[in-house]
């Protein structure tokens, strides 16, 4: 015969959870974790490589305007394709002039107001950040338009490139 146990439900108390030690590690943790945290800011630029069929100009003797940017290790040249080197900024103590290049892009822009594409040429140990800033100095610029800041167009329409199969202009 089976025996049975005899069940005392009376002498059975509830369990008590005991979070408290859980609560202390969540209030230390989670600020720590919001504080080291990183937060980033990714910026996605919009670049237009020349297609490889890219047809030639219907006038030979009067070709579009091609303004190019190369980024030298001392120095910054602003050329186009037709009378070729605009101006070239020299490089000083604090690093490239990007200042500079932004105001020379906004008088070239006065002149051809319906340009909107200009490539950027870089050679191979150009730092990332000289790009980036070369890129920033030729797409808009900042203006005053009723009382209320506003961004214009540069060069929306950048090309990027390699500058090691441009000749230099100090060897020309």
């Amino acid at each position: 015969m089976p025996v049975y146990r005899k069940i005392n439900r009376r002498s059975r108390q509830q369990a008590e959870i005991n979070i408290t030690a859980f609560m202390n590690l969540m209030v230390v943790l989670v600020p720590f974790l919001l504080m080291t945290a990183v937060f980033s800011h990714i910026t996605v630029f919009d670049l237009n490589l020349p297609s490889p069929d890219a047809q030639a100009a219907d006038d030979p003797a009067q070709p579009p305007l091609e303004l190019r940017v190369t980024i030298r290790a001392q120095a910054l040249e602003l050329a186009d394709n037709r009378g070729g080197l605009i101006k070239r900024i020299e490089r000083n103590a604090n690093g490239h002039d990007f200042n500079q290049l932004h105001r020379l892009l906004k008088q070239v822009k006065a002149r051809f107001p319906d340009k909107t594409e200009i490539t950027i040429l870089s050679e191979q140990d150009t730092r990332y950040d000289d790009l980036v800033q070369v890129m920033d100095a030729s797409r808009s610029f900042s203006v005053l338009h009723e009382g209320r800041r506003a961004r214009a167009e540069l060069f929306p329409d950048i090309s990027i490139g390699d500058a090691s199969a441009i000749i230099p202009v100090e060897v020309l």
